[in-house]
């Protein structure tokens, strides 16, 4: 049970980019088409990932083994601020679900559009709001800045973009 629970101290981004657009693809079906109720399966995904990355996850399963191989070399980042936006991504999913248990239709759409908007960021920009919030904590001593070297100095993703 180890290792599949657990999330992974390295990911691919390019595969994390790969469920982001599967998130906004589904999110953003469920708006145009009023079918409200897949944030509930959104929210199961993003619970499946942050428990074990993208073991268990079918969205995590078809980017990691189908499509970012195809993307050429991956691009490994700290796994600890991938975990945080998915949990973010959980809270807003969790949400958007109760309201719509509630009867509140309107919150849900609400939530899940700005969660289209932040996915959508990450798919097709390659800029992790969840990532860059988790590196604003790290600099507010919230979390420990080892968690993420990377995040902790961001020259360090810069030196890296500019010889990528």
């Amino acid at each position: 049970m180890r290792s599949v629970i657990g999330f992974p101290a390295v990911v691919n981004e390019k595969a994390a980019r790969v469920v982001a657009a599967c998130v906004v693809v589904v999110a953003a079906t469920a708006l145009v088409t009023g079918w409200l109720w897949l944030s509930v399966v959104l929210a199961a995904g993003f619970a499946l990932r942050v428990a074990s990355g993208p073991r268990l996850d079918p969205f995590g399963r078809f980017a990691t083994a189908v499509v970012a191989p195809r993307l050429g070399a991956p691009r490994l980042v700290s796994g600890a601020p991938k975990r945080f936006a998915q949990g973010v991504g959980l809270a807003f999913t969790a949400a958007a679900s109760v309201a719509l248990l509630l009867g509140a239709p309107a919150v849900a759409a609400v939530l899940l559009a700005v969660l289209v908007v932040f996915a959508s960021l990450e798919a097709f920009a390659g800029f992790c709001a969840g990532c860059f919030a988790f590196g604003q904590l790290i600099r507010l001593g919230l979390v420990s800045d080892d968690t993420c070297v990377e995040c902790a100095d961001i020259s360090l993703r810069r030196r890296e973009s500019a010889t990528a």
